[in-house]
This record gives structure tokens, C-alpha cells and sequence, in this order.
């Protein structure tokens, strides 16, 4: 029982950590913050995850394996039984779409320093669909998809604080 205790705690901290690490990130987009140089290595490394898909799946695919690494942190975890766990990349999901809102944002004025001096990967994406002048809309959409995912992450720690991991269902045997 006492060890039931300190687990509820220590996820009660984590979901205050995130809770008031989140609410600094809305507050102050543009601020860069530990956690943005991981996200933009996972973004970078999405460019040749998906480099055999031609230049726009080349140019989204920084975007997407951003959103599709702490996606599946949060369904790895999900299914392995620890519900409150999966909260965690679900706020990281939601952090990850405010600073791709700051990115898309920035597709006009192409002012956010780049890896290398490279190419903007939404001025490109933009321009080819003739959304250039969407920049903003569409920033904002995302941005409100990050913040209902962070709300829900922080709500939904605090909502599963009382449950303990389920045990993952064994894996089948493979006999040869």
C-alpha cells in the first residue's frame, strides 16, 4: 500500500510539472525551452524517415514523425496498461502543435533561424497548395489542437491518479 502511495504522488508531480511547463510554453511561444531540441531532431530526422516519398512528403515529414513519435509513445503505453503514463506523450503531442503552429506561422516571413540555413519546409508546403495566405488560420487550428490535447493530458492525469497500471496482456507464443 505505501508503495501505491508514492506511485499517485510522484504522477500527481508529473502532472503539476507538465501542467505548469505547459501553461509556460502557451504563454511564451517564441521562447525556445529544453525540450524544443528534441522535438526538432525527431522533426529532422521525419525529413528522411519519409524521403522516399518525393518533395512534399519529404517536406512533411518532419511535421509528421514529430506528431507520430509521442503518438506512439502514447498508445505504447496505453495498451502496456498504464493509462496515466499515456497522458504524458499526449501533452508532449500537444506541446509538439504549438511549436508547429510557430513554424507554419512563420511561412511568410520566414524569420525562425533553420538547421543549416535550410529551406522552410511550410513556405514551401504553403506556396505549392496556394494556402500561403493561410499561414495564420492554419496555425491557429493547430495550435487549438495542441492546446484540447494538453488540456486533456493534464485532465486526464489527474482523473487516472487513483488507477494503477493494468498488467499488459502476455504476448503470444511463437513456436517454430
Amino acid at each position: 500500500m505505501p508503495h501505491d502511495v508514492s506511485r499517485r504522488r510522484w504522477r500527481a508531480v508529473l502532472t503539476v510539472v507538465l501542467a505548469i511547463y505547459g501553461y509556460r510554453c502557451l504563454r511564451s511561444p517564441d521562447e525556445y525551452r529544453w525540450l524544443d531540441s528534441l522535438d526538432l531532431a525527431i522533426h529532422e530526422t521525419g525529413h528522411l524517415v519519409f524521403g522516399f516519398g518525393g518533395e512534399t512528403l519529404t517536406l512533411l515529414g518532419g511535421t509528421l514523425f514529430q506528431l507520430m513519435v509521442p503518438a506512439a509513445f502514447a498508445v505504447a503505453l496505453w495498451r502496456s496498461g498504464d493509462r496515466h503514463g499515456a497522458t504524458v506523450p499526449v501533452w508532449w503531442l500537444g506541446q509538439n502543435c504549438w511549436n508547429i503552429s510557430v513554424y507554419i506561422r512563420d511561412a511568410r516571413a520566414q524569420e525562425l533561424p533553420l538547421v543549416g540555413g535550410g529551406e522552410h519546409d511550410w513556405a514551401i508546403l504553403l506556396a505549392n497548395w496556394d494556402w500561403l495566405n493561410r499561414d495564420a488560420p492554419l496555425a491557429n487550428a493547430v495550435h487549438f489542437v495542441g492546446v484540447v490535447l494538453y488540456l486533456m493530458a493534464i485532465a486526464g492525469g489527474w482523473l487516472l491518479l487513483p488507477q494503477e497500471p493494468k498488467k499488459a496482456p502476455p504476448s503470444p507464443e511463437v513456436t517454430p
